[in-house]
């Protein structure tokens, strides 16, 4: 007898084990603001790529990067008073 492996892996992708848990969850809500600014940045920088920045696009860049490292020193600055996992200190 031959088990066939791709019904239980058609079976087994959708176990409930797979889906993200609410911790997962709320730890990519708590980052969008950062998700959200380094694709804002990730957009600048696209638009330059097949042409010479003009100062407007450094501008832009410059604005798209400030706002991604706010966010990111506001994710650390919230996360700053919580527990480190695993008792690092």
């Amino acid at each position: 007898m031959n088990p066939i492996v791709t019904v239980q892996d058609a079976v087994t992708a959708f176990a409930d084990f797979m889906e993200p848990t609410d911790a997962e969850l709320n730890a990519i809500q708590r980052e969008m603001p950062v998700i959200l600014a380094d694709v804002e940045l990730l957009d600048a920088h696209i638009v330059t790529l097949d042409r010479i920045p003009s100062e407007l696009d450094n501008r832009r860049i410059r604005r798209a990067r400030r706002r991604a490292l706010a966010a990111r020193l506001a994710l650390l600055n919230q996360t700053d008073g919580a527990s480190v996992p695993g008792g690092a200190a």
